[in-house]
């Protein structure tokens, strides 16, 4: 699925590759929790984070934002189970049906509040970026 990317969106990619010397896949500027969500191409996680998470650190007092990271995933299960970390998800299942796409994730009982965030935060941003990538239309907790 093609993402479009705007273009204040594709400034802060810019600089958070030559930071970081990773690949970004997506970014969502997200104005209401004053914060920026990255999608890091797979098997490139650790290098975005940095020793002891500097160059997250180092990114988010440039930018003067909280910085999150998402890893990317061939597949739309994965990229659910990586969206909703750092909350443990055992399992996801799609399902397709007159309501749309649902993404069912198995999420451990001590985990469930990670996954939701405060005011529902991480969960509604994992549901924007799994439509963007994956068309998946709703995420729900199991």
């Amino acid at each position: 699925m093609r993402v479009t990317i705007p273009e204040e969106a594709r400034q802060y990619i810019g600089a958070f590759e030559a930071e970081t010397d990773t690949t970004v896949r997506d970014c969502i500027v997200d104005e209401d929790e004053d914060r920026l969500v990255f999608v890091v191409k797979a098997g490139e996680m650790g290098k975005a984070i940095g020793p002891d998470g500097q160059r997250v650190q180092n990114l988010e007092e440039r930018f003067s934002k909280s910085v999150e990271l998402v890893e990317d995933a061939p597949t739309a299960e994965g990229f659910v189970a990586s969206a909703l970390e750092p909350a443990a998800v055992y399992n996801v299942t799609i399902s397709e049906g007159e309501g749309g796409t649902v993404a069912f994730a198995e999420v451990d009982e001590e985990d469930k509040g990670a996954a939701i965030g405060s005011g529902g935060k991480n969960i509604k941003m994992a549901e924007r970026l799994a439509k963007r990538h994956f068309d998946i239309d709703e995420i729900q907790l199991t």
